[in-house]
This record gives C-alpha cells, structure tokens and sequence, in this order.
C-alpha cells in the first residue's frame, strides 16, 4: 500500500466521524454544552477543521480554505487564517456560533476536499520532509501528519461524546 493510500483511509476515517455526529443535529444543538467552560459540538467540528485545513495549508503551501470563501461569516467570525480555536477561552468558544449544520457540513467537506487533493500527491520520500524545524528533532511531514489526523480524531470523539450527553438531556432535537 502506498503511503498516500494509508493516510486518505486514515483522513476518511476523521469524515465519517464528523457526518456521524452531524447527521441528525438541529442548528440549536451545535451550542449545546453539557456544563460551564464545556465545548460544544459545532465548536468542537469547526476546530477540527481548522486546525486540518490551517495545517494542511502550512505543509501543502496552499491557501487555508478559510480564507478562499465567505466561510467565516457563516460562523459568526471575521476570515482571520490564524484562529483555529487553539487555545481558545470560553467566551471566544461561545464566539463561534455556526448558524446551521449545512455550513459547518459544507465547510468541513471542503477541507476534507483539499486535504485528500494534497494526500494523493504524497510519496514516500515526502514523509522525511522537515516541514517545522521549531522543534528538536524538527518535525517531519508524517509525523505532522499523523498528529493532525490524531487530534482531529481525538476531537470527533469529543463532539460524538457531547452528542450523546445531548441526546439523554432532552433538550436538543436528538432523542
């Protein structure tokens, strides 16, 4: 298997996560918390794919999908290409108010879009690539790699965690 193979099974993995907790939400259920300082899901989502698509840019010297379109508006959020929701507080947590599932679906495709374009081209020779020299050692394309795909999936788990909080709530559309 090439490797560009093994990483798209990897990134489709991370889609079918995000359509899973997507599916059946409600606009309302997006910025439903389960507790003070609690992410919700349509944070959750939209993080994931910034930092995807932020960091995919960075390794593919592409532009960030964010910025190409009038995503940000669709969030409640000006088209800053560094906000990926890292270190985020609370307040700039409850900023994000994507106004339904469509965007945040339409958004999050798109990335996973780019993302697949860029992995198709990868070779074996691309995995040894330094591609951030800020750390000792310098960080190769597959090692950044592996650790977007593990964040985000990391971060699905998140939102199917809060979906499912949501769900025996009864407050949210999902029962």
């Amino acid at each position: 298997m090439e490797p560009s193979a093994l990483l798209i099974e990897l990134f489709d993995r991370i889609d079918g996560h995000v359509r899973d907790v997507l599916g059946d939400l409600e606009p309302d259920d997006l910025n439903w918390t389960p507790g003070d300082d609690a992410n919700p899901i349509g944070w959750l989502v939209w993080h994931l794919a910034r930092v995807i698509d932020l960091q995919i840019a960075d390794v593919a010297h592409t532009e960030q999908v964010w910025v190409t379109g009038d995503w940000a508006r669709g969030f409640g959020l000006d088209p800053d290409p560094g906000n990926s929701g890292y270190g985020h507080s609370a307040v700039q947590v409850a900023q994000v108010q994507p106004r339904d599932v469509k965007i945040l679906g339409a958004y999050f495709t798109r990335v996973s879009e780019s993302t697949r374009d860029f992995l198709e081209t990868v070779t074996p020779d691309d995995l040894d690539r330094i591609v951030d020299e800020r750390w000792d050692p310098p960080v190769t394309l597959g090692v950044r790699l592996v650790s977007i795909a593990d964040d985000a999936i990391q971060h699905a788990g998140q939102a199917r965690y809060v979906k499912g909080l949501l769900s025996r709530s009864g407050s949210g559309s999902i029962h």
